[in-house]
């Protein structure tokens, strides 16, 4: 799958093909907070995250994977689960996102960058 980067929108409709294309249902990708963006469409979080890092410069503490399920509505569509979340040295200790304050931030870029 390709990579690629959400800086302006997307729409559900394009991540629901990206899905089909891939994983049926979900579609994984790695928000940056700081920056505002995410990337989309990789088989890991991990190679999101790689890119966001080489050709963005995002940071590893402001990076975070989720999953999309473009079909479903309200909070049921975010998924906070990805190995990348294991950050320790930055108090994240699970896969999921366990700060309040991180799982807002990121459901905010989502918002933003994903129209209906």
């Amino acid at each position: 799958m390709d990579i690629k980067i959400i800086r302006d929108s997307i729409t559900k409709s394009e991540l629901a093909d990206i899905a089909s294309g891939g994983f049926g249902d979900m579609v994984k990708a790695v928000v940056d907070i700081e920056n505002g963006i995410m990337a989309i469409g990789g088989e890991l979080h991990a190679d999101e995250e790689a890119v966001l890092t080489e050709q963005c410069g995002s940071k590893r503490e402001d990076v975070w994977g989720i999953n999309l399920y473009p079909k479903k509505e309200g909070k049921d569509w975010v998924e906070f689960d990805s190995m990348i979340n294991l950050k320790p040295q930055h108090g994240n200790r699970s896969r999921g996102v366990e700060d309040q304050k991180i799982r807002e931030k990121i459901v905010e870029v989502v918002d933003k960058l994903v129209r209906n």
